[in-house]
């Protein structure tokens, strides 16, 4: 599914942009878990857990060895009550392999027009990564379905209202940093969904309860779902 924007510069043009719209997943939570281990193999009860506490917006880095190869695997085996997308994509050829092996949307921690725009003729969901008014606008023009602010905690919530001055049309993800006492902090500054990885996933990977794990992930769920109603003003 994809948005239609009037004129892919962001000005006043002609021309017309698809800009792949959030999944349905990610709108009904709007929270996206970083997942980074030793191999992808140690992904599959961490994802488990996650989504035993409402997390279902998995992001797989590509610091973790394996994540092509097994991503077929993962996706068919939760089949479409998680969505897995890839981050840490650098490259248009990481891009491109990561869309063929079913990664449902991409993450970036820089902005890179052509892995938005080779997301977005596959109609996938993009959240490139910026942290400068520069950077963000470029991402958002190419196509970004949101721009991801990154490192979010160099600047804090306040920063997404600083930047809808000049940009009210500018959806905002905020990642690195973010503590999960802090995520109801950004939604309610006007960010589209929070990204978390080490607050959230804590020592999951290191052999740590996965019970905590999953009472984490409800945690954060709550306080963003309470921070979505108040925002909307239910």
């Amino acid at each position: 599914m994809a948005t239609r924007d009037s004129d892919m510069s962001g000005g006043t043009g002609t021309g017309t942009l698809q800009r792949p719209a959030m999944s349905r997943i990610l709108q009904a939570n709007p929270v996206v878990a970083v997942l980074r281990a030793g191999h992808a193999r140690e992904y599959a009860p961490v994802i488990e857990a996650l989504a035993g506490g409402g997390v279902r917006s998995i992001e797989l880095t590509l610091s973790t060895a394996g994540v092509f190869e097994l991503l077929p695997e993962l996706t068919s085996g939760f089949g479409d009550r998680i969505e897995i997308g890839v981050g840490t994509i650098t490259t248009e050829s990481e891009a491109r392999e990561a869309l063929a092996a079913g990664a449902r949307f991409l993450v970036t921690p820089v902005t890179d027009v052509g892995i938005v725009q080779a997301a977005v003729e596959h109609g996938t969901p993009v959240f490139p990564g910026g942290l400068t008014p520069t950077e963000l606008l470029a991402g958002w023009r190419a196509g970004a379905t949101a721009v991801k602010v990154f490192p979010a905690s160099t600047v804090g919530p306040g920063y997404i209202s600083q930047l809808r001055g000049p940009f009210p049309e500018l959806q905002v993800i905020p990642s690195g940093g973010v503590a999960i006492e802090e995520a109801p902090d950004w939604i309610r500054a006007g960010a589209l969904a929070v990204s978390l990885g080490g607050p959230l996933i804590g020592d999951a990977f290191k052999g740590g309860d996965l019970g905590e794990l999953t009472r984490r992930a409800e945690r954060v769920s709550a306080l963003v779902a309470d921070a979505v109603s108040a925002r909307s003003g239910g």
